[in-house]
């Protein structure tokens, strides 16, 4: 079985510091870059843009994780494949055609991601899964960092890993919020196999640790 995978959310660094940051992800036992893009209008939050993404790359030495949660992703496809991205996630709410929208992300070289709220049945993705590289289900609003773990997470990650199988897809499943040591190790047992930790990760005492412990707990 592939090993699972922590991706540290960038968002909740400290960006008075974020070389240090960027370079603690780099030295420690993460395996992904997760970096939330916002624009205020698909969530009610505005994060960080393009020069901060191509100064992270610049200094990141691992795969680089972006999630788009803005509106119209088709617009800035090419724009985030030139700044280095590795895999581009984009809102099924988000996306008229998202068939379409997954085709250009990988003309560009990129992996296909999509990301779905916590109101979103899996179910909808079924018609594409095959051509999706990753779902990012979502476990808290999407937004803003800090929120606790929506419990339901669970169940649909057990229904999306069903529809995986049944058409025999390739695709991983990632899970985005409220991720902690007290829910790692359930959500991997329900077939998740990349989890993004923010606050969990950077508010601690020491966010390499912090990170080991989680490897530990899903390996």
């Amino acid at each position: 079985m592939a090993s699972k995978l922590i991706a540290p959310s960038v968002l909740a660094a400290d960006f008075a510091n974020l070389q240090r940051d960027v370079e603690m992800i780099n030295n420690s036992d993460a395996d992904w870059f997760h970096i939330d893009i916002m624009d205020g209008v698909f969530v009610p939050n505005i994060s960080f843009g393009m020069p901060v993404l191509r100064d992270i790359v610049k200094h990141a030495t691992k795969t680089i994780d972006v999630h788009l949660m803005i509106i119209d992703p088709d617009r800035y496809i090419k724009t985030f494949a030139d700044l280095g991205s590795n895999i581009l996630t984009v809102h099924y709410e988000a996306c008229t055609h998202l068939h379409r929208t997954l085709q250009a992300i990988k003309a560009e070289g990129m992996q296909a991601g999509v990301a779905i709220n916590p109101h979103t049945n899996v179910s909808l993705l079924e018609d594409t899964i095959n051509d999706i590289d990753l779902v990012c289900i979502m476990s808290v609003n999407p937004g803003f960092g800090g929120q606790s773990f929506i419990e339901n997470t669970y169940k649909k990650v057990k229904q999306l890993k069903e529809i995986i199988d049944r058409n025999n897809a390739k695709t991983m499943i990632e899970i985005d919020g409220g991720v902690t040591d007290k829910n790692a190790k359930a959500l991997i047992e329900a077939g998740a196999d990349v989890l993004v930790a923010g606050s969990y990760v950077f508010k601690s005492e020491n966010p390499t640790a912090t990170i080991k412990g989680l490897k530990e707990i899903i390996a």
